[in-house]
């Protein structure tokens, strides 16, 4: 299983200052194939200067959840580190 791209992200407004929310299509690799599933996430900046990522799956996904969790919020992460997220 492989992150392969975020496509088609829209960032959803909400009025509070440290929390934001997206909506978009992950392209994952699972045995070989490309599959498009959608999902909404956020990203939540605590006090202590972490970031929280939480994920939801919209389409059911036939896939362990943990490594698929875990390789997506590690490449959220890099795409905010980066700037590659909607404003």
């Amino acid at each position: 299983m492989k992150v392969i791209s975020l496509k088609d992200m829209i960032r959803k407004d909400v009025p509070i200052y440290y929390r934001k929310l997206y909506t978009g299509v992950v392209v994952l690799e699972v045995n070989n194939l490309n599959k498009d599933y959608r999902i909404d996430f956020s990203i939540e900046y605590k006090p202590t200067g972490q970031k929280e990522i939480s994920i939801t799956f919209i389409d059911t996904i036939d896939y362990p959840l943990i490594p698929i969790n875990k390789e997506l919020k590690n490449y959220i992460l890099e795409m905010e580190t980066n700037g590659g997220l909607p404003d």
